[in-house]
């Protein structure tokens, strides 16, 4: 026994699992459990951590290669003084008595150095020292009584001894009731032994991001997203790597762009060794693969290794390179052939050094079809300044950004900017590279740049260039004055370009800002700018039809996306195009179409395209499938893109994507999820219109589905702004937010205000709303009705709402109205109208699973009494109005709330309660409460 170990990254639950296993160990139910995963993902670390939680002996044996032929080699690690001579059976039993000792014991065997003679590839040792840095803050194990059982650590378990593995086994086997728990670590399972005794088996998956982060951060160094990324796939994961890299790389390595990481020291050693141990053609198709890198041609890379592409000799050579474990083929078989892993590839290069790499790519450009890897290639050859090289990589970048593959173009300019001598050419490529980067949706990439950006000379482009990167982010007050300055600073007559660009980032300035008739001025201004057929034109022409329709000119704006589709009917502008016909046929109701473009809208990887369209179309893609109904569909929206939302910190587009999110689990009585998928819909005055309409409007909702009139006011308020009229209000139904705040006024007993409040946005709905639009506010307009006692002009209004949804496929919508409808029905005293409205809505709410308004839909039954006949009662029972407001008095609800549930006056909530009280012959609401509660 040892003092605790911190928990391991990305290894909580893996120890939780053997701590559980420990458990039922020490309750007399012996285990044998399996620990698998590649070399260097932490196995030994968990075992050692295992060992220094628990409580009880431990016994400790491991495996090396060089004798897999030792009969109980480790078995007498475990249990000294073991004959050779001795069967399975008897070894399995004083195995199995090591359980029977009463003293605490640590019979740690020698660590032998673990290393296969002739083991390539990037599979590091597994030593203790190596695997246990990865300690860490992580609070997700429990804690577990493991009580005294005796745990028995067997590791490197793919080269223990046959017989050492069955006396094992047997152990478990024939002494069921032993306080006994053997662990083995193994890198695969692939013994009949081992997968016929093991109970229990955990695998350790390689780290992903946020664990290779948090891995770097508990060894002080602190990674931005995009780096983390990098490191993460440059080490497959593997913790082993990304310590060893940590610790071995510069730390100003890690601050940098893109930088080109190295293979660990161990890992180049062994690399080193197995190319030497290849025959002379083997390593020239060793060297090709690497030079080429993944995914490249068998043809390719036979013709650079000098093989010819015929099928002779090469198959054999192809043979002996793959059993190296240094290349391996592709997905398709043998047409296909490049490096096993980044970091062999890297190990590779540096083995053959500068010159004989340098002239490989060379040789290697004249080969390969793609022109981005030829000039890559080229680049990887050149390590000094060449401007007819770099004018090349900048055209192709330009073509590049044309097409809308903002990635590459990105990654062509800072190329092009490291091979220019000319200071200001060099800073403009560098200026252009981050734009790009910013362009292909990734803000944290572009982000970790800003203090170089920052650096360079001011130009209109490099303000350009912070302003978009501040509106991706969602901070509008740095964006508009980077923006300003941008355009200050320009000449359009003689930089028209660049004020193309100013002018089109305004334009998303403008379209988050929810300022629409600025939109279309920008847009335009982008538009005569740039010409005809360059990209920035296609881009304003793209968000354009948005501002159209927030000008009242929607139909104007599908023409302009009809006419915008058939120019440019292919290609990674497309994506921009069919998001913004999306975005606003949703907007028209259109909801069958609308979902067919934002889902065309959704992908970037065929294509190419842009992560933060994708994510404009998974936000409004979660948002009609919320309203028509397929909230599981919705849920799998927003938890795909979620993943994207955080690697690329497009903050800009978060509360959008999440607001559909809210609404299902609130809907559906989820509280813990509404409570953490709320974190990331959170924003305030300082951020974007785009980001508070929705933020705002999901708070809304979570507390309309709590009958919470108050909070429904508390969280719509800031819209009722000035601000908000001229953003959020351009477009009637875009942000459906006033049906609520009228509904929450009257429920509030605030009738007066709610009239004069709902009418200007009835008008601008009538003018140019859609229908589902006017249906929400003409059932606002019935309650107010209602509220004002003119039940025939409720009536009238109820039932317009209704049939404006005739054909929509609203589903949600209906139900609700149906529920408003219901509850004014009651309230006018016309119960079996209302039972028959609260039927329908209860049926949409239960096949859409909202729970919460199922049960309301039942207490509203309950409460009108339809279905229980006076004569049924005994004398002395509550009514069933009576015990809708007991229930919902004892739950802690005020008079006034109670009244907003049921739709009731707060004087007939009194009422109903003082003769609860009578007949229950309680006196408070205290007592009320544990009256009802000892009765349930």
């Amino acid at each position: 026994m040892s003092e605790e170990a911190p928990a391991l990254v990305g290894l909580a639950r893996a120890l939780n699992t053997l701590e559980r296993a420990l458990g039922r160990a020490n309750a007399r139910e012996a285990g044998f459990a399996v620990v698998t995963g590649a070399a260097g993902t932490g196995k030994t670390a968990l075992l050692s951590a295992l060992a220094a939680r628990h409580q009880g002996p431990v016994h400790r044996g491991s495996g090396v290669s060089w004798e897999t032929d030792r009969a109980f080699g480790v078995a007498d690690q475990l249990v000294r003084g073991l004959g050779a001579t001795q069967g399975i059976a008897d070894v399995a039993a004083r195995i199995a008595a090591l359980a029977d000792t009463d003293a605490p014991a640590d019979t740690d065997g020698d660590r032998e150095a673990d290393g296969e003679a002739g083991t390539v590839g990037t599979e590091p040792e597994e030593s203790p020292n190596a695997q246990a840095t990865q300690a860490a803050s992580d609070d997700e194990t429990g804690s577990v009584d493991v009580g005294t059982a005796t745990l028995l650590i067997v590791d490197d378990a793919q080269w223990v001894d046959e017989e050492s593995l069955r006396a094992l086994a047997s152990a478990v086997r024939h002494h069921p009731t032993s306080r006994l728990l053997i662990v083995a670590a193994t890198r695969s399972t692939d013994r009949d032994v081992l997968r016929q005794a093991t109970a229990t088996v955990v695998h350790l998956p390689a780290l992903g991001v946020g664990e290779v982060a948090d891995l770097a951060d508990a060894h002080g160094t602190v990674l931005s997203r995009a780096m983390a990324e990098q490191l993460t796939r440059h080490t497959s994961g593997v913790p082993a790597h990304v310590v060893d890299l940590l610790a071995e790389v510069p730390a100003d390595t890690w601050r940098r762009f893109d930088p080109q990481l190295p293979a660990p020291a161990a890992v180049a050693k062994r690399v080193a060794a197995a190319r030497e141990r290849c025959s002379e053609p083997a390593r020239r198709l060793i060297d090709a693969a690497a030079v080429l890198g993944q995914g490249a041609s068998v043809r390719d890379v036979a013709l650079l290794a000098g093989l010819g592409d015929g099928p002779g000799g090469l198959l054999d050579v192809a043979d002996e390179a793959c059993a190296s474990g240094l290349v391996r083929t592709g997905p398709r078989g043998l047409t296909e052939l490049g490096p096993a892993d980044p970091l062999v590839r890297a190990a590779v290069l540096d083995t053959l050094g500068h010159a004989a790499a340098a002239e490989l790519c060379t040789r290697a450009a004249d080969i390969v079809d793609d022109p981005v890897q030829r000039t890559r290639l080229l680049v990887a050859a050149t390590p000094v300044p060449d401007a007819e090289l770099a004018d090349r990589l900048d055209a192709l970048a330009v073509d590049h950004a044309e097409e809308g593959a903002w990635a590459v173009a990105a990654s062509l300019l800072s190329d092009a900017g490291r091979l220019t001598e000319d200071r200001l050419v060099r800073e403009r490529r560098m200026t252009r590279a981050v734009d790009a980067l910013i362009g292909a949706g990734d803000a944290l990439g572009a982000g970790a740049l800003v203090p170089e950006v920052e650096g360079l000379r001011e130009t209109p482009l490099r303000n350009a260039v912070l302003g978009y990167l501040a509106v991706v982010r969602g901070r509008p007050a740095e964006a508009e004055a980077r923006l300003d300055r941008a355009w200050r600073l320009v000449n359009p007559d003689r930089d028209s370009a660049v004020a193309a660009v100013i002018a089109q980032r305004y334009v998303l300035h403008c379209l988050c800002r929810c300022r629409s008739e600025e939109l279309v001025t920008w847009a335009d201004r982008a538009i005569a700018l740039a010409g005809e057929h360059d990209p920035t034109t296609v881009e304003a022409e793209a968000i354009r039809g948005l501002g159209l329709a927030g000008t009242g000119r929607g139909d104007e704006a599908a023409a302009a996306y009809s006419e915008l589709t058939d120019r440019v009917p292919s290609g990674a502008q497309w994506q921009r195009i069919v998001m913004g016909r999306g975005w606003l046929g949703l907007g028209r109701d259109a909801f069958d179409d609308a979902r067919t473009d934002l889902e065309l809208g959704v992908p970037t990887t065929v294509l190419g395209g842009s992560t933060r369209v994708s994510l404009w179309a998974r936000g409004w893609l979660a948002r009609t499938q919320f309203l028509t109904g397929e909230w599981d569909e919705a849920l799998r929206t927003v938890h795909a893109a979620q993943d994207v939302l955080d690697r690329s910190g497009i903050a800009v587009t978060g509360p959008l994507l999440h607001w559909s999110a809210v609404a299902v689990h609130a809907l559906r009585g989820e509280w813990d999820a509404v409570e953490t998928v709320s974190r990331r819909v959170e924003a305030g005055p300082r951020d974007y219109e785009i980001m508070q309409a929705p933020s705002y409007l999901a708070h809304a909702l979570v507390a309309e589905v709590k009958a919470d009139a108050a909070g429904v006011l508390r969280a719509l308020r800031p819209l009722t702004k000035p601000w908000a009229r001229s953003s959020v209000d351009d477009e009637p139904g875009r942000w459906p937010w006033a049906d609520m705040y009228a509904q929450a006024l009257v429920a509030a007993g605030r009738v007066d205000e709610a009239d004069p409040f709902l009418r200007p946005h009835e008008e601008r709905a009538a003018a140019s709303g859609p229908a589902s639009a006017r249906a929400r506010l003409r059932a606002a307009r019935g309650r107010i009705a209602a509220a004002q006692g003119d039940l025939g002009a409720a009536r009238t209004a109820f039932g317009e709402a209704l049939e404006l949804l005739e054909g929509l496929p609203l589903r949600y919508d209906r139900a609700r109205i149906e529920f408003v409808h219901g509850q004014v029905l009651r309230r006018a005293g016309k119960r079996k109208e209302a039972d028959e409205a609260f039927t329908a809505a209860r049926e949409v709410f239960a096949a859409l699973g909202a729970v919460t308004y199922v049960e309301r839909c039942d207490r509203e039954t309950k409460a009108g009494g339809v279905r229980v006949p006076r004569s049924e009662r005994e004398p002395g029972e509550l009514t069933p109005q009576e015990q809708a407001v007991s229930r919902l008095v004892a739950q802690g609800m005020t008079n006034r709330e109670v009244a907003a549930e049921l739709y009731l006056s707060t004087k007939t909530v009194q009422f109903h309660l003082t003769r609860v009280y009578g007949k229950l012959g309680v006196r408070s609401r205290s007592e009320l409460a544990a009256r009802l509660g000892a009765a349930e």
